[in-house]
């Protein structure tokens, strides 16, 4: 008897199960952006991920990928897979309006350095996801891909949303407190922070030299892990890309652990901010781990570091943005006014302190990954909260961003109204490899027990 087998869907597949089919001959590029095209058509009215698509480019960047492959011409890690970016890294082709009335219509002359290795790779560039005003608190009109009543996250909002709602397999973010993580969190997707300096900024709206920092969406750990492979090196333009080899993430996702890893779990002074689904679900995740999971007692300096990026991030959008806010002040949202009005307030002695301070947490770290692999933690509170004048607490991203740590948003708890949490897990710097090996190790070891 013949029996009829459901054929997955072409934007339904992951980035790296695309790409294999893509590799082999089995789809086309064409044939997958067409299906993201069809899938963003037929839900975007509603989830408003996207600030601008242009199908006619994109199909034939599609086209030109398919004529590769048949040539038999070399093809890059992500040859014919379309990705979403936020519309604040710069695209020669397209607009590029930094999620703000001010800068309607605005084009850049170059595309940003992760463009260009974006191209080299072979993706193909959807169109721009949309983000909150200056990727900063006004929240774009993006809704929750799991009920459009509730916040995506941000400021990477409409990146999260389009991965989770299948429009696209692959997302760039940024992330200068918790505009990666969150949002993954509320979304339901796998969120990565690499390192501070893995991946150069230039070309991306600036916002604070010393916070912002790249981040990538996918759904499943391993395509995160490709992407920023593709994403990552050096750019001397770059104040924090540093020039030394880069971790092989990719690589390290698909090692066995040469030992059962450690994880620390942090007793944090905002413990408090956590719902109680996330704190229940955390005690039966640390409770089911056993002896894998150690209770740490946080440094008393860990409850002033929240205050220490603040400062950083306030003064700095001030110093870098001084131009727009005094000669558009009437056209700034006024959920931003009062964080710019604050952040003008802050003394050069005040953000030299915050800095110094932020290079101790740098030398914390480096010492505290000696003895535990990653750190276990929320990536947010609890589920997504209604819609409102925010994008969400980044609280639980706040400490592991100011030190530059790379972090990764795991989708695997679900809140009593059925919206996603996420569980993170941050690594020590330039160990963006073994964080990815722990992440596999923990996704086996979370997977038998659902099993």
């Amino acid at each position: 008897m013949n029996h009829m087998i459901a054929q997955q869907a072409p934007n339904e597949l992951t980035a790296s199960e695309a790409a294999r089919k893509i590799r082999a001959g089995l789809l086309t590029s064409t044939d997958l952006v067409k299906a993201c095209l069809t899938r963003i058509e037929e839900t975007d009215g509603q989830l408003k991920a996207w600030a601008l698509i242009d199908p006619e480019h994109a199909l034939a960047q599609a086209s030109q990928m398919d004529a590769i492959r048949q040539s038999g011409r070399p093809m890059g890690s992500l040859h014919g897979l379309p990705i979403g970016l936020k519309d604040i890294i710069d695209t020669a082709g397209l607009p590029t309006e930094r999620g703000s009335p001010v800068l309607q219509g605005r084009h850049p002359t170059a595309d940003a350095v992760v463009v260009e290795r974006l191209q080299e790779a072979g993706a193909i560039i959807l169109g721009k996801t949309k983000t909150t005003e200056f990727a900063f608190v006004h929240p774009a009109d993006t809704t929750n891909p799991h009920n459009p009543d509730c916040t995506p996250g941000g400021s990477s909002s409409g990146s999260a949303a389009a991965v989770a709602a299948f429009q696209v397999p692959l997302a760039l973010g940024t992330q200068t407190n918790g505009s990666v993580i969150r949002p993954a969190s509320f979304c339901g997707v796998y969120g990565f922070k690499p390192t501070r300096g893995m991946i150069s900024r230039e070309g991306v709206l600036q916002t604070s030299v010393s916070l912002d920092q790249i981040g990538v969406f996918a759904r499943t750990a391993e395509d995160t892990a490709r992407l920023v492979d593709a994403l990552k090196g050096h750019d001397q333009r770059d104040a924090k890309s540093y020039a030394r080899p880069r971790p092989a993430v990719l690589e390290g996702f698909q090692a066995e652990p040469p030992v059962q890893p450690l994880l620390a779990w942090f007793d944090l002074p905002f413990a408090d901010r956590m719902t109680a689904d996330t704190t229940a679900g955390f005690e039966e995740l640390i409770g089911a781990m056993g002896a894998r999971v150690e209770r740490v007692k946080s440094p008393p300096a860990f409850a002033g570091l929240v205050e220490t990026q603040r400062i950083i991030h306030e003064y700095e959008i001030c110093q870098h943005l001084q131009e727009i806010f005094d000669g558009h002040w009437d056209q700034i949202s006024d959920t931003l006014k009062p964080v710019i009005e604050r952040g003008r307030t802050i003394t050069k002695t005040a953000y030299d302190e915050a800095l110094g301070t932020m290079q101790e947490s740098d030398v914390f770290f480096t010492a505290f990954f000696k003895d535990f692999d990653a750190i276990l933690t929320p990536s947010a509170p609890g589920e997504a909260p209604k819609l409102g004048p925010t994008t969400g607490d980044p609280i639980f991203s706040t400490l592991w961003t100011l030190a530059g740590l790379p972090c990764l948003s795991l989708p695997v708890m679900v809140g009593s109204t059925g919206l996603p949490i996420g569980v993170q897990l941050v690594g020590g710097i330039e160990e963006d490899d073994r964080l990815l090996r722990t992440a596999r190790w923990l996704i086996n070891i979370l997977s038998a027990q659902a099993a």
